[in-house]
């Protein structure tokens, strides 16, 4: 064990330190997901294997060993949403990159009035807002908008009367782009049965990529705010106007905005 401490150099240290923070954050990564449970099934199968071996039961270990012997493979098709979310986060292009502070407290606070109207009014709606990572590819069946955040702008969006009003409107660089967007559907079979359709898109979209999805119930009234697959439901103001400036506003423009 002593010899073994003197022979290492700096760059193992440095080697050991970036492995352990590479694994630190694929374990934040797939917190709450259902990647934790897929990780736990590999590691049943990874136990019944060597217990095969050691117990001799030939048949089954062999079965298991042409199995893991495509284990890379496997792993790639079973997380391929959570590798690419991860791999996104490489490049990033924040949601207010172009906007002062005043302009982006402007923007949650125009958003918040919306779903708080629709709220009361029992408006349908499903909000995207994009953020490091580009959905132009769910957008090809949109209508373009280009306006400035409005609170009556996205009431009038959503109304039943609106050609539009069934897809979802997408708010880019902190100004209404899309609206009439229809997104992909979640085929997750752990999904509450009571979900519709703008709870599970909402879902969908936000399991492979790294938008965020605020959902206003038609039937209830509930608000709903939908980040990486995962659904907080039955929001109020003071929280959904919270979960906004956490994920949306850089910590760094927040405090720049605050001293000026």
């Amino acid at each position: 064990m002593l010899d073994v401490l003197q022979n290492l150099r700096w760059l193992d240290f440095l080697d050991i330190a970036i492995v352990a923070f590479i694994l630190y954050r694929i374990i934040l990564l797939i917190k709450g997901t259902r990647a934790v449970q897929m990780l736990l099934g590999l590691a049943v199968i990874l136990i019944v294997f060597v217990a095969s071996q050691v117990g001799g039961l030939f048949t089954l270990h062999w079965l298991l060993d042409n199995f893991l012997s495509s284990i890379i493979l496997v792993v790639v098709v079973i997380f391929q949403n959570d590798i690419r979310r991860a791999l996104m986060h490489v490049g990033r292009n924040p949601f207010f990159a172009d906007l002062s502070y005043r302009e982006e407290s402007e923007v949650i606070d125009e958003l918040v009035k919306a779903c708080i109207t629709m709220s009361a009014r029992r408006i349908g709606a499903l909000i995207v807002i994009e953020r490091e990572t580009g959905i132009k590819e769910f957008l090809e069946s949109a209508t373009e908008i280009d306006a400035k955040v409005s609170a009556d702008l996205i009431v009038s969006i959503f109304l039943p009367t609106s050609p539009i009003h069934d897809g979802a409107l997408v708010i880019q660089q902190g100004r209404l782009k899309m609206a009439g967007c229809f997104l992909p559907i979640s085929q997750d079979p752990g999904i509450s049965k009571a979900l519709g359709t703008r709870h599970r898109a909402a879902i969908g979209l936000t399991e492979m990529v790294d938008a965020v999805a605020i959902v206003v119930s038609e039937e209830t009234g509930g608000i709903s705010f939908v980040v990486g697959g995962r659904l907080t439901r039955d929001l109020e103001q003071a929280a959904l106007t919270r979960i906004l400036q956490r994920l949306l506003a850089p910590s760094k423009t927040r405090r720049k905005g605050a001293r000026s």
